[in-house]
């Protein structure tokens, strides 16, 4: 009965995980049609993205103990995402409507980091966490560089974000905002070392739940 527990318990947080890092990518990967937000956009869409990553991946790399499980759960996340993308196709919305995030790279740093501190937890926390934050802002890069016309397709699909009254004449430019894979790489490698150690914490208590 323990082992049916845990293994349904596990597969269920799997599914959970991955159901809602689609849901978020299509509420925040979708940064290119926030015309007068589009970096500050980016910039929330990399810290949200790298702390959905990286909670889900450790959980289920630590759960396992094998090294490569982060990336086959990157992949389970990738696959969803295309399917929720086709869907918005299918609506009638552009190819480009909901950004895909680019997760195996950067699941693939931390099962490397887990692989080459001889499956070190800590090592994974601290270092792989923050090589998911800071690579993945720059892997999402692709993402601009592949949309046919962002700012065509900006302008003809807008997803405004605030009321009329709130919403700037000019695009909100910052000196952050200049760089947003900076400001995404920053903010993201900061937070999700301790997100990581939250997810490697949810193995433990998911233990002790199923033993109790």
């Amino acid at each position: 009965l323990m082992v049916w527990l845990r293994r349904t318990t596990h597969y269920l947080f799997i599914v959970v995980v991955a159901v809602n890092s689609t849901l978020l990518t299509i509420n925040a990967g979708d940064y290119i049609f926030y015309t007068d937000w589009a970096w500050t956009s980016f910039v929330v869409f990399s810290v949200s993205q790298s702390t959905m990553l990286v909670v889900g991946a450790i959980y289920y790399m630590l759960f396992t103990g094998v090294p490569g499980t982060a990336t086959y759960y990157a992949t389970i996340m990738t696959i969803y995402t295309w399917v929720a993308k086709g869907a918005w196709f299918a609506l009638g919305y552009p190819y480009d409507f909901v950004v895909t995030p680019v997760w195996i790279p950067s699941a693939m740093l931390l099962d490397l980091t887990y692989w080459a501190t001889r499956r070190n937890k800590h090592a994974a926390i601290i270092i792989g966490g923050t090589l998911v934050g800071l690579s993945l802002p720059i892997f999402n890069m692709i993402n601009l560089l592949l949309v046919r016309d962002p700012l065509e397709m900006a302008l003809k699909y807008p997803r405004p974000t605030l009321p009329p009254y709130m919403t700037p004449i000019e695009p909100q430019v910052g000196k952050f905002y200049n760089s947003p894979v900076a400001l995404g790489s920053g903010a993201a490698a900061v937070l999700s070392a301790p997100i990581a150690a939250l997810g490697a914490k949810l193995n433990t208590w998911t233990y002790r739940w199923m033993a109790a």
